[in-house]
């Protein structure tokens, strides 16, 4: 480039000085406030600290069956020497056949029952009065039930083909009263059969009959890993009500709440909303009874407990919901099942239930309202609300 003429470059130098000058102020005048990147969800994943069925992130995949893709299910129908059935096994089948529509749509697809039957009577070798049904059943006798029903039914079946089992029993056998979940043990022979370890099984009794098909979801529920959310002492469902088939089968709101739906897999990272410590996010929820959207906004209170914010609806598996909105929980995965690992937090304490519902299962937040825990210096706000779900803020100290 050729030089200037020598009487431009005053004027030249001065235009450059006044430049250089000007390029900061304006720099500062379009800069913006730094944001920093939101948590990751995985900073708000709490750790299991029972070594069982709890709210832990971190599922013990060899205890455990994965909560996604297809799980096999071969129901067998089981009657005894003191009560043999005499009606057809179609009425028992058909009883628990919509458990699998219900844990289609509570995963969003992303479990499926395929619930296949055994139909004939398999007549069991003991009376039912022997195996000790009754609350306090040692795994003991639980195996050995189990075990005497695979080995009936295997000259009919094969049992490799199936991730699972239900044993259903005939109406006839009262002995048979509650319908718990077996898990194997690793470190103990356990149930084999066509040489296949069965290490995940429902044994039901005659209480589904009065809970209806959702025992079937609620029970495969422990073979996934979640704990019971009613409680073992004191009043049955003073933790969380009806807002989860985990809690109350027979409750109005029975959707897994979202911290299970992550939990199990079947909402992803993508769509937790993270706030590990102290500061303030605010956050767009999607109702958890529909698929796709961010489902749970988790504030971290420490190493096993946070609070939880989640959208209800009354639609999906919630039909039957007694209010709806915000949904605010507390989740300690260092709690035992039964002893209140999840605790919902009520926005109405003194509201009159109507019929069908409890206080708790009035507990969804409106617009306007805060939740509070001075002793962690967590705040929810919930700061809108409508047909495709709800605004909360959350802060911490």
């Amino acid at each position: 480039m050729s030089a200037l003429p020598t009487r431009l470059r005053p004027l030249a130098a001065a235009f450059a000085l006044a430049s250089c000058l000007a390029a900061p102020a304006t720099a500062g005048a379009q800069a913006k406030p730094h944001s920093p990147a939101p948590a990751p969800a995985a900073e708000c994943a709490l750790p299991g600290k029972t070594g069982w069925t709890d709210e832990g992130h971190n599922t013990d995949a060899a205890q455990f069956q994965p909560a996604g893709g297809n799980h096999r299910v071969l129901t067998l129908f089981v009657d005894f020497p003191d009560a043999q059935a005499t009606d057809s096994t179609d009425a028992y089948a058909t009883q628990l056949a919509p458990a699998a529509g219900w844990m289609s749509r509570a995963s969003y697809g992303r479990s499926r029952l395929a619930i296949s039957s055994l139909h004939r009577w398999i007549r069991m070798p003991a009376d039912s009065t022997s195996y000790g049904f009754a609350r306090g059943l040692t795994f003991e006798a639980h195996e050995k039930y189990l075990r005497d029903a695979i080995a009936a039914a295997d000259p009919y079946a094969d049992l490799s083909r199936y991730d699972m089992v239900y044993v259903v029993p005939t109406k006839a056998a009262a002995a048979i009263s509650f319908s718990p979940t077996y898990l194997y043990d690793p470190s103990t022979p356990g149930v084999t059969a066509d040489g296949t370890r069965i290490k995940w099984a429902v044994t039901f009794g005659q209480d589904m009959w009065r809970w209806g098909y959702k025992v079937a979801d609620h029970e495969t529920g422990h073979t996934f890993g979640l704990p019971d959310l009613y409680s073992f002492t004191g009043a049955t469902h003073q933790y969380a009500g009806g807002w989860d088939v985990m809690g109350n089968i027979a409750g109005p709101a029975p959707q897994y709440l979202g911290w299970h739906s992550w939990k199990l897999g079947w909402t992803r990272d993508n769509q937790v909303a993270c706030l590990p410590g102290p500061g303030r996010r605010t956050v767009k929820l999607t109702p958890v009874e529909r698929p796709g959207g961010t489902k749970i906004a988790v504030l971290r209170t420490g190493e096993s407990t946070a609070y939880l914010a989640e959208s209800r609806r009354a639609e999906g598996n919630d039909k039957g919901a007694c209010s709806t909105g915000v949904l605010i929980y507390k989740v300690d995965s260092a709690a035992q099942t039964g002893e209140g690992p999840v605790r919902i937090m009520n926005a109405h304490p003194t509201a009159t239930p109507p019929t069908g519902c409890t206080q708790l299962d009035l507990a969804a937040y409106k617009p306007g309202q805060t939740f509070t825990d001075p002793d962690t210096g967590a705040r929810i706000d919930v700061l809108a609300g409508g047909g495709a779900g709800d605004v909360v803020r959350l802060s911490k100290d």
